[in-house]
């Protein structure tokens, strides 16, 4: 009786010297504010990304970089809507961003829509599925669609950099509703939220 005593007495003191916080689960409700966050610095990071890549001449590539800048602004709104919906305030730390040459620019732009894609939004969405918000799988997806576009877009032009030095401002195309992003309007619905293609923004 006294050894089983001190076994509650040791895990009620265990669970005692834990940190604050170090069982609270992330919510969907965290998720939304962090890629809330994330959009907004990563409009203001391509804007900057914009103006580096006139300055060296890439006129196409800086076109490619407003355009997405768009996108990142599309999203961050229907995150902030989201947010709101939930009873929270969107809330957004603007850091300085790092601009490099625009070959660098494209590698770091690459790196973090990956990253988006392939691991960040897959994460949001398995918890807002768990939890299920459907408002949140809605933007998580609409966001996760548009990052693998533009991950292969930057792609493309990385790729084709040295044949774009001294190119002239292109057109682009932005959903508005979804933030998906391309260069040819061929199609008559968006491929993600299968809205007119009318809801498209021309960006060059």
């Amino acid at each position: 009786m006294k050894r089983f005593a001190y076994s509650v007495l040791a895990l009620t003191l265990a669970l005692i010297a834990l940190p604050s916080g170090a069982a609270a689960a992330t919510t969907t409700l965290d998720n939304l504010q962090a890629g809330f966050n994330g959009e907004s610095n990563a409009h203001s990071r391509y804007l900057a990304f914009a103006e580096k890549a006139d300055q060296e001449g890439y006129g196409e590539v800086a076109s490619l970089f407003r355009a997405a800048a768009k996108a990142e602004e599309v999203h961050a709104a229907n995150h902030a809507a989201v947010i709101k919906k939930m009873g929270g305030t969107a809330q957004a730390k603007i850091e300085t961003p790092v601009v490099k040459s625009t070959k660098e620019n494209l590698e770091a732009a690459i790196k973090g829509e990956s990253y988006e894609r392939d691991t960040m939004y897959p994460e949001f969405l398995k918890q807002a599925r768990a939890e299920g918000n459907r408002d949140a799988v809605q933007t998580f997806n609409y966001a996760k669609t548009a990052e693998g576009e533009h991950a292969k877009l930057y792609s493309e032009a990385l790729n084709n950099l040295p044949k774009l030095k001294g190119s002239k401002a292109k057109d682009y195309f932005v959903c508005t509703v979804c933030g998906y992003t391309t260069s040819k309007l061929d199609f008559s619905k968006c491929p993600s939220p299968f809205t007119h293609k009318d809801k498209y923004e021309k960006v060059s």
